[in-house]
């Protein structure tokens, strides 16, 4: 039995899905995390399931306490990360309610702490390969389940995070085009940059929700056009993630 971490995961803590549910109270080094750990089974794993802006959505992305969360998850033994997130579209292909397999990221964030190593030891200092910030045995498992569950999956992307909490301006958005990102969020770095140090296999499943604001003969995002994407699809991200966790060993 393995115990995987989930950081978002709105509807997995349906008693219906999570078995024998416990919420558990933690303390990190780094402060509280965004949640109490609501722990369970889930075919068979175990599960700790974090709410990264907490659970009534409090936290503004700037104000996570990224370090605090993967630390929690750490200590909570868990072996591997999978996330969610809702991310903007900046690629024509891929629409409202697809589901977008990340391989990529691009960190555009300027006010977070982004690492747990504030200092270094004498002469040892440690910088983090960053190649392939996601794990390639996660990630083909979701793209596995997604296939079967009919979904449409995106089986890789480049997302660019944003520090929010507002959303781009037009020339931005172009310009994130123009660097090579495919879709956009507010939270996926340094939360993937922050596990790959506490070397916990992390894999992220991004739902687009909206166009951002390039397409000029679309309406420009607004947080009641993610939120209605989001709980329209939610449904599919929780059988994704059902599905993985218990196909894992």
């Amino acid at each position: 039995m393995k115990k995987i971490g989930i950081i978002g995961g709105s509807g997995l803590d349906n008693p219906d899905i999570l078995k024998e549910p416990q919420d558990i109270e933690v303390a990190t080094p780094y402060g509280p995390p965004s949640s109490p750990l609501k722990t369970g089974v889930i075919g068979g794993n175990e599960v700790a399931i974090l709410a990264r802006h907490g659970r009534e959505h409090t936290i503004p992305p700037s104000q996570v306490n990224y370090r605090a969360n993967i630390h929690a998850l750490k200590d909570a033994g868990c072996s591997a990360i999978l996330a969610t997130t809702a991310v903007g579209s900046l690629r024509e292909e891929i629409g409202r309610g697809h589901f977008v397999i990340l391989d990529q990221f691009i960190d555009f964030t300027r006010h977070r702490a982004i690492t747990f190593y504030d200092s270094f030891e004498p002469h040892t200092p440690v910088h983090i390969p960053m190649a392939e910030p996601f794990s390639r045995e996660l990630r083909s498992l979701l793209i596995e389940k997604g296939k079967e569950l009919k979904l449409e999956v995106h089986q890789k992307g480049t997302v660019i995070t944003i520090e929010g909490p507002r959303f781009s301006t037009r020339a931005e958005s172009h310009m994130f085009r123009g660097w090579g990102a495919d879709v956009i969020n507010m939270s996926i770095a340094p939360e993937v940059i922050l596990a790959n140090e506490a070397e916990i296999p992390y894999a992220a499943v991004a739902m687009s929700t909206d166009y951002d604001c390039w397409k000029e003969d679309e309406e420009p995002v607004s947080w009641e056009a993610v939120l209605q994407v989001f709980k329209e699809n939610a449904e599919g991200v929780t059988k994704l993630l059902v599905q993985s966790i218990s196909s894992l060993e």
